[in-house]
């Protein structure tokens, strides 16, 4: 398969992880103007009452057109200890919370200062952590479109979930909501364990 392109993103998704197994290397696009409503600084978990959003707050003014690389995180709001604890919230009985909670921890009590370097820093944990070994490499212009590349720039928008239905897995509160489908990478990693690496080439293969 063709090296593929994606927008870094907060804990990814299911969907974004699925394509990063099958392809040959990661191009990560650092070149573009940030924009609102998209998983640049967004994820999704599964909590007590459901389906629930965890955002980062940016320095950020549609005004003003900003590179993603220039977007700073507002650290002067503690979303750092709401996020974690929503994780503990949600994922503390599952199987394999106490496994990686201590590897993810520290992106919670670091501070950073722009959202691209925290989402490389959670990527990097999540690879680890999967034991995922990818070439990653980074582009040096904005291109509108590319040929020897896969482009799915598109996986960054958070407003269409047009995510195909992957299988059903173990979900902390699917007995009380059902399965929820594509949530973050982390519903997979704290409930698979390191099952999950082969979930998501089973994804592909389907």
């Amino acid at each position: 398969m063709k090296p593929i392109i994606l927008h870094p993103t907060y804990f990814p998704s299911i969907e974004t992880f699925v394509a990063i197994v099958s392809a040959s290397s990661v191009v990560f696009e650092i070149c573009d103007n940030y924009q609102k409503q998209t998983y640049r600084n967004r994820c999704y978990i599964y909590a007590a009452n459901g389906k629930l959003q965890l955002s980062v707050p940016v320095i950020y003014t549609q005004k003003n057109r900003q590179l993603y690389q220039d977007v700073q995180i507002a650290n002067t709001y503690n979303w750092q200890d709401i996020h974690f604890k929503s994780l503990e919230s949600a994922y503390r009985t599952s199987p394999f919370y106490e496994y990686y909670i201590d590897d993810l921890k520290p992106l919670f009590t670091k501070q950073y200062d722009s959202i691209l370097e925290f989402n490389l820093a959670c990527f990097e944990v999540i690879c680890d952590a999967l034991q995922l070994d990818i070439t990653i490499n980074k582009t040096t212009e904005f291109k509108k479109n590319y040929t020897d590349n896969l482009d799915l720039r598109g996986l960054v928008n958070a407003k269409k979930d047009t995510a195909p239905q992957f299988d059903n897995y173990t979900q902390v509160f699917s007995p009380k909501h059902g399965y929820i489908n594509n949530l973050s990478i982390l519903d997979l990693l704290f409930n698979e364990g390191p099952s999950a690496l082969s979930y998501l080439e089973a994804q592909h293969a389907n």
